[in-house]
């Protein structure tokens, strides 16, 4: 059965409140009701300016992506699909969404479609990278006595996380090393796959070579991102350490807020578990498996009683304010392409 937009966005959010309302059942005590009344507002202020200048940042990272492929697009555009992104990502599965929107903001900004999936693509490359990087740091400096309390649940959780990590950024690497072969693969795939759909039965050909044409255009941007576009990526990598830092920041700010400590590389440790998690596409937006995964890893530092405050502020910042800024980003492309296309018209009218 095929779902409409509508319909992985009602999925997506009962997922979340679902799981939520069962954290806060299971946790709520006595001690709940004292945590949310002196609950700082300051934090959760500071917690979502964080989380827009990380979107801020992510934006940027676009633009000198681009940038560096001979591309000048507006830094407002570039943040502007990062939201409109958002609202895909919170209602597909995996958040899988998010990545054809912001290939198709940077074609109607002039970027080709193979080199817009190229800067894309290398997104999700230098992620994966960097929190990589990130999580060797963070495991070397937990204590032994942290390990220690790690359930073999949350041990399979780790071993799991890694193993996607790792072959996540294979993918792209033999992509690089081997592309004869990769676009072999990639055009039969076009050609099983573009018949299959009725409404481009009557031009599969045209389709066809328009893949291979644009599967060129992104390997050689691929190549380029590692030899002359390669400042590119060395400023893509900066930008994206520093998007993650703030990103995983916000967490800190609520535990501040709580009147806990920021507990910064337990708190970033467990984000990019669920981060890694989050990429399994099994349910819109990665829903309910979000806050399954961030209450079983912050249980272990966060009383009880406030797990269930944690868990909402948490989801509300990274999860449902994304819901509102990617609506209010779609909002301004809809009112975009209605212009563009009434402005063909009235041109077709003219001829």
């Amino acid at each position: 059965m095929k779902l409409s937009s509508r319909s992985w966005f009602a999925l997506s959010v009962l997922f979340s409140l679902s799981v939520i309302i069962i954290v806060f059942a299971t946790t709520f005590n006595e001690e709940t009701i004292g945590y949310i009344l002196h609950f700082n507002l300051l934090f959760l202020v500071l917690a979502i300016a964080f989380r827009l200048i990380a979107l801020a940042i992510w934006g940027l990272r676009i633009q000198v992506m681009s940038g560096s492929l001979g591309y000048r697009v507006p830094l407002p555009h570039c943040v502007n699909m990062v939201l409109a992104s958002l609202l895909a990502g919170a209602i597909t599965p995996g958040q899988a969404g998010g990545e054809p929107v912001r290939v198709h903001e940077l074609y109607r900004s002039g970027v080709k479609v193979g080199d817009a999936a190229a800067v894309v693509i290398m997104e999700r490359v230098l992620d994966g990278v960097i929190l990589t990087v990130m999580g060797v740091i963070l495991m070397t400096l937990m204590t032994r006595l942290f390990w220690s309390s790690f359930s073999p649940a949350l041990y399979l959780l780790v071993i799991v996380a890694w193993i996607l990590m790792i072959s996540f950024l294979i993918i792209p690497v033999l992509a690089i090393r081997y592309p004869v072969m990769t676009k072999k693969f990639l055009m039969k795939l076009a050609g099983w796959l573009v018949p299959k759909f009725s409404r481009w039965s009557g031009s599969s050909e045209t389709l066809v070579k328009l893949a291979d044409r644009e599967i060129d255009n992104l390997f050689g941007s691929m190549s380029r991102f590692t030899g002359t576009a390669r400042v590119g990526l060395f400023w893509g990598a900066i930008s994206t350490g520093l998007f993650w830092i703030v990103e995983f920041l916000v967490a800190s700010f609520i535990l501040m807020g709580l009147g806990l400590g920021p507990a910064v590389i337990e708190s970033f440790f467990f984000q990019i578990l669920i981060a890694i998690v989050n990429m399994i596409p099994l349910t819109p937006g990665s829903s309910g498996i979000t806050e399954l995964s961030t209450t079983s890893l912050y249980a272990m530092i966060i009383p009880t009683g406030m797990i269930g405050i944690f868990v909402l502020l948490w989801r509300f910042i990274t999860f449902y304010l994304n819901i509102i800024l990617g609506a209010i980003a779609g909002l301004a492309i809809f009112k975009r392409e209605i212009g563009r296309r009434e402005i063909d018209e009235e041109e077709m009218e003219k001829t």
